[in-house]
């Protein structure tokens, strides 16, 4: 039982008061009786770390009263009804009004204990839930969503907010998971578009003639089953950002099309003559190297050179493995107040099985598992992602540790390279080659 949370008994008659304390305190129920409904409303207010237990009969205001004040304080705050032979009718009323429950006298203490005790872990679920949503909604902007203190991390937050107030194009690289639309999302939310549309479009979900439909539009009779005209994503995102995911699979016919409209501005609808101006952001996301795909000839040169602007790289989960405890509780935070559960408390074994796994599905797969984590069935995903691949080596333990070691010493230093050094005693030549082998970030000397 959390400590915190106690029941507010509102009785007047003293004797039972006293009696209805003393099952609490043998229940290790933290208590506190009061006389009248007066006193009890002086204690009660919004998110009060408790129930309350009311007996229907009691001076000046009764226990109808106490019920819908306390609603009307806090919907969620359970009230427990005390009810002599004659109030059935009563009784059957403050359900309908939203009490929890309601016991008729002469009860046990052991009853009272058990509804009380089961109205408290409903309090104490609810009011954790409550501060979930609250600590969610602290965090805002770019870190919200871009989560990791790792120095990758802090460099593409950095370029995204360097970028998102202009109308550049931008690629986004990165695996599987890693978060692609995330950013996306961020350079349309901190941008002066963010109040147009975030049209989102994957390009390998749909065949060649219906992605080109997509994109640009159609008029009516443009082909068989055109019976009316189509907006295209293109000209839906006007004064807004087009996310264009896996850029990798689209047609080379749809590429031409696509850079007309990157160069021009215009876009023109299937079937029709008529040049739309539109005035979108295009950011386009890719798992592959579009380069090399443009050198073996099955990505246009072109198109990759006009996206290739401004690209940022998003790193695979495992090449960041210090970010893992902090994108585990928000996703753990958000899961909880998502499924309405408690939130889990994460064994350091589990933790260290979770450091040492090599995340092929990267961020996606974490939030997977804090999603098992919340719901109860954490030991099966995290044995079948753990247990199926192998373990790392030796070596790779080992460059994942130094990896992480000089990445906290680093922040610890504000990215002194002397400091740093002094601190892991090692020369400063050594700790420079393997921030440059690590892909790390170093500031003065």
């Amino acid at each position: 039982m959390n400590p915190e949370l106690r029941a507010l008994i509102i009785e007047d008659d003293p004797d039972v008061r006293l009696g209805c304390e003393q099952a609490m305190m043998l229940a290790d129920i933290p208590v506190e009786g009061v006389g009248s409904a007066e006193e009890g409303f002086q204690r009660l207010h919004a998110g009060f770390p408790g129930v309350v237990v009311t007996d229907m009969r009691l001076p000046k205001a009764d226990g109808m009263e106490v019920l819908r004040r306390a609603r009307a304080m806090d919907a969620d705050l359970p009230v427990i009804i005390i009810t002599g032979h004659g109030d059935v009718t009563l009784a059957v009323e403050a359900m309908r009004g939203g009490a929890y429950d309601f016991i008729q006298k002469p009860f046990s203490p052991e009853l009272l204990v058990d509804v009380v005790r089961r109205a408290l872990e409903k309090r104490a679920l609810t009011l954790e839930v409550l501060d979930l949503r609250r600590r969610l909604k602290q965090r805002d902007g770019a870190e919200s969503k871009l989560i990791g203190r790792s120095p990758q991390m802090a460099r593409v937050r950095q370029l995204v907010m360097d970028v998102a107030g202009t109308s550049v194009d931008v690629l986004v690289r990165g695996e599987t998971g890693t978060g692609k639309e995330l950013i996306a999302q961020c350079l349309h939310e901190l941008s002066p578009r963010k109040s147009g549309p975030l049209v989102a479009l994957n390009c390998g979900g749909l065949p060649d003639n219906l992605l080109d439909s997509e994109l640009f539009g159609h008029e009516a009779g443009a082909f068989t089953g055109a019976q009316k005209r189509r907006i295209g994503k293109i000209e839906y995102a006007n004064k807004g950002t087009l996310f264009l995911d896996e850029l990798e699979s689209m047609p080379m016919g749809v590429q031409i099309k696509l850079l007309r409209v990157l160069q021009e501005r215009v876009v023109e609808r299937l079937g029709s003559n008529q040049q739309q101006p539109v005035d979108c952001r295009v950011v386009a996301a890719t798992k592959d190297d579009l380069k090399e795909r443009a050198e073996r000839h099955t990505f246009r040169a072109d198109l990759y050179y006009r996206l290739n602007v401004v690209t940022i790289d998003l790193p695979p989960l495992r090449e960041r493995r210090e970010d893992i405890p902090l994108l585990l509780e928000h996703f753990l935070l958000l899961a909880a107040a998502r499924h309405e559960r408690p939130l889990p408390v994460v064994p350091p074994e589990q933790m260290r099985n979770l450091m040492a796994h090599t995340w092929p599905g990267n961020v996606r797969e974490l939030r997977n598992v804090a999603d098992c984590l919340v719901l109860g069935v954490g030991k099966d995903i995290l044995g079948s992602a753990t247990g199926d691949a192998p373990p790392a080596s030796l070596a790779e333990s080992v460059v994942s540790f130094e990896r992480s070691l000089i990445a906290a010493e680093l922040r610890r230093q504000g990215g002194s390279l002397a400091r740093s050094a002094e601190a892991l005693r090692i020369a400063k030549t050594t700790l420079h080659d393997k921030i440059r082998k690590y892909g790390l970030q170093g500031g003065e000397s």
